[in-house]
């Protein structure tokens, strides 16, 4: 891992961001002292979904179609 002193890196930033692009980690300090890390990020991974895949999982009986009662369709009027 490589110290960078942050005067140095104002300038070339861009550089900077190269090299951690291509993986490399840069540690920002001043002088000797270290006071942020720069590490590539990680993509995360794609995960593709199987339709269906959450079949018989769950259940809707039939008293779901019942209409509902006179007061609970009022409570929705209000």
């Amino acid at each position: 891992m490589n110290t960078v002193i942050i005067q140095a890196s104002d300038a070339d930033l861009s550089q900077l961001l190269a090299r951690v692009e291509a993986g490399e980690e840069l540690t920002l300090g001043r002088g000797a002292i270290p006071i942020a890390k720069l590490v590539p990020v990680k993509p995360a991974p794609v995960v593709r979904r199987e339709y269906g895949s959450m079949r018989g999982q769950g259940y809707v009986g039939p008293e779901f179609f019942d209409p509902l009662p006179e007061e609970e369709l009022a409570a929705w009027d209000q």
